[in-house]
């Protein structure tokens, strides 16, 4: 009995599988990885500092992308700079420490863009819905507000997944066959006798944040295109706002759903790691390539940033 106790405890560290040993493919993966991660700092950083200086980008609609911006830069952080690291290590190790404060912080930040996204879908609903009564309903104060409750919620629901994974008993096996520390793939590696159980609920507390802000948006945007349909050519300008939001929304919620919801199987591991790749690095790297070349505003900006600049040098 005392050695089935002691083999049900959690390992110090964990051993990532990685994508692939051979050293042609590191290189290749590692200078990709490289390019995908500075494209996705630099891409934001210059949405967030022309929603700074920009006053023409001084509306609740730009606050938001901003903080959205932000946001992309910690969840591609989360993960991308380990991958990157683990790209030469013959040893791909975390320590279990570490790999349930990824866990929390990937959580965390995918739970507040979650909800973020809600929020700006909410914007743009009243935006086109209640023009006349948008600047008092969605004033700064509600601004702070939405963002505020964004935050909170992906961070007490993670810090209660990650608790919960924490605790979590192993039978010895410290191998998780994923490409960083991720739920799904800590409580395939898990032993509990209690498993169905717990993932119940490590999943129903995920979902909770996922669902309630994915089904916030989708009521949002069918009140935006009933008013846009009866309302015609007045409100239809209005709705081109919400096409890259609409982008955004579907590749992040898209890519989500398919990686969690479809079956992880041993056999399938690179379509596993290429949806994982789909929604945890290129969807950051993708969404200021898509505010900035669907949005005019922000291509004005970007010129009149360029003009600035060529005329101080």
């Amino acid at each position: 009995e005392s050695l089935q106790q002691g083999n049900l405890s959690s390992p110090t560290v964990f051993l990532l599988s990685g994508i692939s040993s051979a050293y042609r493919a590191q290189v290749t993966l590692c200078l990709c990885f490289s390019l995908i991660y500075l494209v996705t700092v630099l891409g934001n950083l210059l949405i967030m500092t022309l929603v700074w200086l920009d006053t023409h980008l001084h509306s609740p609609m730009y606050f938001f992308l901003g903080h959205l911006s932000f946001l992309d830069i910690c969840y591609s952080s989360v993960t991308l700079p380990k991958i990157l690291r683990d790209s030469f290590s013959l040893q791909k190790t975390i320590s279990f420490v570490g790999c349930i404060t990824q866990i929390y912080f990937f959580l965390c930040f995918g739970g507040s863009e979650c909800m973020l996204l809600a929020a700006m879908a909410y914007d743009r609903y009243l935006a086109v819905c209640h023009p006349l009564h948008y600047p008092a309903l969605m004033s700064k104060k509600m601004c702070h507000c939405l963002v505020v409750v964004s935050w909170l919620s992906g961070s007490f629901s993670s810090l209660i997944q990650a608790f919960l994974t924490a605790h979590l008993p192993f039978c010895g096996s410290n191998v998780i066959d994923h490409l960083f520390c991720e739920m799904p793939f800590l409580l395939k590696a898990s032993c509990s006798p209690n498993a169905p159980l717990n993932r119940a609920i490590l999943y129903s507390l995920a979902g909770t944040i996922a669902m309630g802000s994915f089904l916030l948006t989708l009521v949002s945007y069918v009140h935006i295109i009933r008013v846009v349909l009866l309302k015609g050519t007045g409100t239809q300008r209005a709705f081109t706002t919400c096409a890259s939001h609409l982008t955004v929304v579907s590749l992040f919620f898209g890519t989500g759903a398919i990686a969690y919801l479809v079956p992880h199987s041993s056999g399938l591991k690179a379509m596993d790691e290429t949806l994982t790749l789909l929604y945890a690095v290129m969807t950051p790297m993708l969404n200021p390539i898509i505010y900035s070349l669907r949005n005019s505003e922000v291509k004005e900006a970007i010129r009149k940033a360029l003009h600035r600049g060529v005329l101080e040098m």
